[in-house]
């Protein structure tokens, strides 16, 4: 099962995510902001406040997939 082990704010809408695969990943979140999920998270200081499980989440509810942040990152 992938996890997402350790993540880091990098700027703007941008985490560097390490996963329990040895990947790590520097990925953009901005694109998920026009989903009613995570309109919210528009606002950095409610986007700087994740938290980290086996995955990313914020308090309004919002997680993200560890499979999504795999997937849509660039090696960082």
């Amino acid at each position: 099962m992938l996890k997402v082990l350790s993540a880091d704010y990098a700027g703007g809408y941008t985490l560097i995510c390490k996963f329990n695969n040895g990947d790590c990943k520097k990925v953009d979140l901005s694109p998920l902001l026009s989903y009613p999920a995570y309109r919210e998270l528009k606002d950095l200081r409610r986007f700087e406040q994740f938290g980290l499980g086996a995955t990313i989440f914020w308090t309004n509810g919002a997680d993200i997939a560890p499979e999504w942040l795999l997937q849509h990152g660039t090696d960082a």
